[in-house]
């Protein structure tokens, strides 16, 4: 049986920032999360436009009880400058998904997106080295999400992406941290790939179609799309009416959450 949440004058506070924020379903889950292990915490959703971003983020963490940020979409590019330390992942591609105040009132932050994306695929039971990946979008999620590919082994990634200057500066990084990985922007032909991935916004809004051309897709290719929805995405859709395995945002999600809990984890037992 999940524990009640209590909110009192000592609760600490924990915020989810994006724009937008109906979508996201990490207010409940981290909250109960809190409830559960006995912590005096919520966290809320924060809904921050790029227009007052510079503006809102300083005011937004100087609150006092403030503990903790989760950072999504468009933001997570953005955040690093906010950050007084940067864990290894963050550091490499340039992006953070949360970030935790320390007890001298400095904050770090990294970024779990990949790990979870990661972890979310190798629930579904299938191998990912040596895979030939065909990968949409190169903001946050999509650095992050190339980023574990290549750590994990995959042999090559293909980056579909409108901003080619975007592009060409995360293969250049990615490239320094894995030599044996070929990366490069995809080109026309999108034969040969055996797992898709969509790191795009699209699929966010109802009647979205397809991130892109993503080829033909047979029995053996995995699929994943970082979009949380309660239907298919059109990604998805696909990837189900060909037989594929396929993971989604909510197996994202689900992937990170304990890597982000042990990440807060130290910065709360305080409040109990």
């Amino acid at each position: 049986m999940s524990a009640a949440v209590r909110i009192t004058g000592a609760t600490r506070l924990y915020a989810i920032v994006g724009d937008p924020v109906l979508q996201v379903r990490s207010a409940e889950v981290y909250t109960q999360r809190f409830a559960d292990k006995g912590r005096n915490a919520v966290l809320v959703p924060a809904q921050v436009g790029l227009d007052r971003f510079e503006t809102v983020m300083p005011a937004l963490m100087a609150l006092g009880n403030l503990d903790g940020l989760l950072v999504t979409a468009p933001l997570k590019q953005k955040m690093p400058a906010f950050a007084n330390c940067l864990g290894a992942t963050a550091e490499c591609i340039g992006a953070v998904n949360a970030l935790r105040r320390e007890s001298d009132g400095t904050w770090t932050g990294d970024m779990f997106d990949g790990a979870g994306f990661l972890h979310g695929i190798e629930r579904k039971g299938q191998p990912i080295r040596g895979r030939r990946v065909l990968m949409f979008g190169a903001g946050g999620a999509g650095s992050a999400i190339a980023c574990a590919l290549a750590g994990a082994g995959v042999a090559s990634i293909r980056i579909v992406n409108p901003d080619p200057e975007r592009s060409a500066r995360l293969i250049a990084v990615l490239q320094r941290a894995f030599p044996d990985c070929d990366m490069a922007p995809a080109g026309a032909d999108r034969s040969g790939f055996d797992m898709v991935v969509n790191a795009s916004p699209v699929g966010m809004r109802p009647g979205d179609g397809l991130p892109g051309d993503i080829g033909a897709l047979t029995a053996g290719t995995l699929v994943g799309d970082v979009v949380v929805s309660d239907t298919p995405t059109a990604l998805i859709a696909r990837a189900i009416d060909a037989g594929c395995v396929w993971a989604d945002g909510r197996d994202m999600h689900s992937g990170q959450i304990e890597a982000i809990m042990s990440f807060f984890a130290p910065h709360v037992a305080h409040s109990r």
